[in-house]
């Protein structure tokens, strides 16, 4: 394990990187970096040569990963496989996804320091698009190691007309190859990603790190009350269909019953329309969005059912119609528990008190967890804010979250 000086000036250099990373964005005083444009190219340029002064061998593979291999005693042998992505949301922070990759950095670069080599080797990749911001299609990168692309994601475009098969074109990849990203499952034997929270819970508990259960999975759904739309003035009170006061209601009892279900669980409506949309007429038709995740998915349909059971109920008490569909769905993705145990044990030596605590936000380790044993270990971030130029991680939080890394990687990695 790294000693509290190494960690220290290891999650400076780190903290440092994250700066010159966040410099490399299409759109001046924000952090844009989108797949395969220039500016991702260069930020896997500059990646490779950070993993290169820490000893890595280094390659960027057929769906544009840039990836790095610090190698075992003997050669070939598998890896303990690190890493997060290096793409971005639209005015981003520098943290989501950057951080996992440049600590994944630093834990190499002590064993190389050290010349140690152990009986497995370690590979390290910044995956190339895992927010979906140009394409609207999330996990390239990861599902390029996988080898689970859809061949329709080939022929998705941008804003912009340009299809996936034209950017890699343009990047100067193969469309024809991407089969080539994929690894052999005897590849790898584990895979870790650390990650910044992007939630609160951590900050309320007072602590820098913790343990990840499962990355939640998630239904989200279209949602339509129909009534009747009539002049707000005339149409007395007993007479209305009113779709917008359906839709209130049930709002109400989504957030009371997803507060009394479990804790892990959430349920947001995020979108809401009203039909005609004019302050002197009663709304005739209201659609919204309902979005539920839960690390749980028996338990995340239950209170669904639960939901759309009352929608139906208070439709026809209100004298007015209900429908949905359902336009997503994603299961939930537990970590694998003896690596979660692993980055446990490691935590408590270095924290004493251990988090366990859901993702309620999705990660490559959706798609490697497919495939490969995968666990992640959370790092706290200032007010829980993501997705945002305010995101903000502490530099002693950083220090402990490397050396509880360090010791879990190096456990695997130099066994017997």
């Amino acid at each position: 394990m790294m000693t509290a000086e190494e960690a220290a000036r290891a999650a400076e250099r780190v903290m440092a990187r994250c700066d010159e990373l966040a410099c490399i964005s299409e759109t001046p005083g924000q952090l844009t970096r989108v797949y395969l444009s220039p500016e991702h190219l260069r930020a896997n340029a500059l990646v490779a040569t950070w993993m290169q002064q820490a000893g890595m061998r280094t390659w960027q593979d057929a769906v544009g990963n840039i990836c790095g291999r610090y190698e075992a005693a003997s050669e070939g042998a598998p890896a303990v496989l690190l890493g997060s992505h290096l793409d971005t949301v639209r005015d981003a922070g520098r943290y989501d996804g950057m951080l996992g990759v440049l600590t994944a950095i630093e834990i190499v670069d002590g064993l190389h320091r050290a010349n140690v080599r152990g009986t497995q080797a370690i590979e390290i990749v910044g995956f190339a698009d895992e927010e979906g911001t140009r394409f609207n299609i999330t996990l390239l990168g990861s599902r390029g190691l996988t080898g689970s692309w859809p061949a329709e994601w080939l022929a998705c475009e941008d804003a912009q007309g340009i299809s996936v098969a034209q950017a890699l074109a343009h990047a100067g990849l193969d469309a024809a190859r991407i089969g080539d990203a994929q690894r052999p499952a005897a590849d790898f034997s584990a895979y870790l990603e650390l990650h910044i929270e992007q939630g609160p819970v951590l900050e309320q508990e007072d602590l820098a790190i913790g343990v990840v259960t499962a990355i939640n999975g998630a239904r989200r759904l279209h949602c339509r009350f129909t009534g009747e739309a009539g002049h707000a003035g005339t149409v007395p009170m007993s007479h209305r269909r009113d779709a917008l006061a359906a839709a209130a209601e049930w709002m109400v009892l989504i957030e009371h019953a997803a507060r009394q279900a479990a804790p892990e669980l959430v349920a947001t409506v995020g979108t809401l329309q009203c039909e005609p949309g004019a302050v002197n007429v009663i709304p005739g038709v209201v659609s919204l969005t309902l979005d539920i995740r839960s690390p749980d998915d028996p338990q995340r349909e239950t209170l669904l059912n639960h939901l759309l059971a009352q929608a139906t109920r208070i439709a026809e008490q209100r004298g007015v119609d209900f429908s949905h569909d359902i336009f997503y769905t994603i299961a939930a993705t537990p970590c694998d528990g003896a690596l979660r145990d692993k980055l446990a044990d490691a935590v408590r030596n270095v924290q004493r008190r251990v988090l366990l605590l859901p993702s309620g936000a999705g990660h490559d380790a959706i798609a490697i967890a497919e495939r490969w044993p995968s666990a992640m270990l959370f790092v706290r971030c200032e007010k829980g804010i993501s997705h945002h130029p305010a995101e903000n991680v502490m530099v002693s939080d950083v220090a402990l979250a490397l050396r509880a890394m360090s010791l879990a990687v190096r456990e695997l990695v130099l066994k017997p």
